[in-house]
């Protein structure tokens, strides 16, 4: 018989196991490929919940084809975002920044919102003649208060595709209205980066998933035999130790989108801790991190797999 083997559980790739400092984190726009037509990158949901989907399984070559099954969705409620302000880029860092006219009431909770109105549309022809720029992007903000989760809108940065020309003609369309998640997503692959579920501190069994030690054990049962040798006379990061545990900053890659739907015409009942959803929504495959109503900020695919890309499935009952 061979030797048992049981190497630490816990990848030290995410390191350090620290709260996470906002709810919306931070995007590498210029990592995720832009595509020809012009539009925005991403989008700001929330998380109603989980269910079980019956689905009808239309992907080529697949073992169910023509068969109906059952997989797990999460639907993520998307109400519209407006444009806060405009930013533009030069060498990777922002040269100037225009405010946006007719904002909410709402961002008030928020930030601090000159009473005057910016000349938005003339700043940025100015700006645009000058030429002194490499890139533009938006700082786009929820009107959460829409769907009744809560009254303070998030508030995050979105690129665009497309040329520079491109991306100013949309925003000049957009500035002052409102942008809803059918203009930017189809039934295709998205990331979803968010927050997981907090759990607080905890121990190394909870944390790194150790194995118990024998129950006689001295000095312990849930803990690590050892925690490292003599000399060094120091303990490493790589030992197993009690610590923070969730809310995390974390990425799920790949997710198929299976439906953009409207609450008035596709109800989807009572959810739990969150109720019922009021807006736009989002029906993707599987599950996404954090609690319901954790904000996600939703991306196009950073690196898209055939495989994903494959499945096609057409919902036939939501349970």
């Amino acid at each position: 018989m061979g030797k048992l083997s049981t190497p630490r559980k816990g990848s030290l790739q995410f390191w350090p196991r620290v709260r996470a400092k906002k709810f919306l984190p931070r995007v590498n726009w210029n990592a995720i490929p832009t595509q020809q037509k012009s539009g925005f990158l991403g989008f700001i949901g929330y998380k109603a919940g989980m269910k079980s989907a019956i689905v009808r399984d239309e992907t080529e070559h697949s073992l169910t084809k023509k068969k109906r099954i059952a997989i797990p969705i999460t639907i993520i409620e998307c109400p519209k975002i407006k444009i806060l302000s405009v930013r533009f880029y030069k060498n990777k860092k922002v040269v100037s920044e225009v405010l946006s006219k007719g904002l909410d009431k709402e961002l008030k909770r928020k930030l601090k919102i000159p009473k005057e109105e910016t000349a938005t549309e003339k700043e940025i022809e100015k700006i645009e003649k000058e030429k002194e720029f490499d890139d533009v992007r938006i700082v786009a903000y929820s009107t959460v208060k829409s769907i009744g989760i809560k009254k303070t809108p998030d508030l995050g940065e979105i690129a665009l595709s497309g040329t520079k020309e491109d991306k100013l003609k949309l925003i000049k369309e957009k500035i002052g209205k409102e942008i809803s998640v059918s203009e930017v997503f189809g039934k295709e692959l998205i990331d979803s980066r968010g927050i997981t579920k907090g759990y607080g501190t905890q121990g190394p069994v909870k944390r790194f998933g150790i194995k118990l030690k024998f129950h006689k054990s001295e000095k312990g049962v849930r803990r690590p035999g050892s925690i490292g040798p003599w000399h060094p006379s120091r303990v490493t990061f790589r030992v197993p130790m009690a610590g923070q545990t969730g809310f995390f900053t974390r990425v799920s890659y790949n997710q198929k989108i299976l439906l953009i739907g409207n609450s008035k015409d596709n109800p989807l009942g009572e959810l739990k801790n969150y109720g019922r959803t009021n807006g736009e929504f989002l029906i993707v495959k599987g599950s996404i991190q954090g609690p319901a109503k954790r904000q996600i900020i939703l991306t196009k695919a950073l690196r898209p797999t055939k495989k994903q890309e494959k499945l096609k499935y057409e919902i036939v009952e939501i349970r």
